[in-house]
């Protein structure tokens, strides 16, 4: 069984059970975060689907606390912030297909934002999610649906820097997914 969590923003704790991970961990100093980062346990990855403050803001710390590997757009290996975290800890893809990590499969799929930006796929126990990082609305999201099959799909839906209500509607109906999530609305 999985279980699901939305810590405000953009930010989710997935338990797959045997794995935890927790995606674009933004809790220091986000007014609607439910959790404090230190409060974070057991979470073996630390995915980051760009490099803006929102996403990236604990991620370092979280890995750090947990010795949870960081997973993000191969830039992020180089990101300045990370206070010598060690280079054996992260993990730099780039857009492209799924990837076995042994205990999870993980890609980064295409995203229309700024900030080194990407979504991610995740497949662990037959369960595919696709979290959509800050992204706006783009036509090819309908072959998210054709490759990956997504199960469950978080969509952002705060517009301004993301795409709106509108838009992430049409984006669900292209990924087809059993169950979508709005997510990076209502923090400020």
């Amino acid at each position: 069984m999985i279980k699901i969590k939305w810590l405000s923003h953009a930010c989710w704790l997935i338990d797959f059970g045997d794995l935890r991970i927790i995606i674009d961990p933004f809790l220091t100093g986000n007014p609607k975060a439910p959790v404090r980062a230190d409060e974070i346990k057991d979470v073996k990855y630390v995915l980051v689907t760009h490099n803006h403050f929102d996403h990236i803001n604990d991620a370092f710390k979280i890995a750090r606390n947990n010795n949870a590997k960081v997973i993000g757009i191969y830039e992020l290996t180089m990101y300045p912030d990370r206070d010598g975290f060690p280079d054996e800890n992260i993990i730099g893809m780039n857009k492209g297909s799924l990837s076995d990590l042994g205990d999870i499969s993980i890609g980064m799929v295409n995203a229309v934002h700024s900030g080194n930006e990407s979504g991610f796929i995740i497949r662990k126990n037959g369960v595919t999610i696709y979290h959509a990082g800050d992204t706006a609305f783009f036509g090819d999201m309908r072959y998210i649906r054709e490759f990956y099959h997504p199960d469950i799909a978080m969509l952002p839906i705060g517009g301004f820097y993301t795409m709106g209500p509108m838009e992430a509607a049409r984006a669900a109906e292209l990924i087809g997914a059993k169950i979508t999530f709005p997510m990076h609305y209502g923090t400020f």
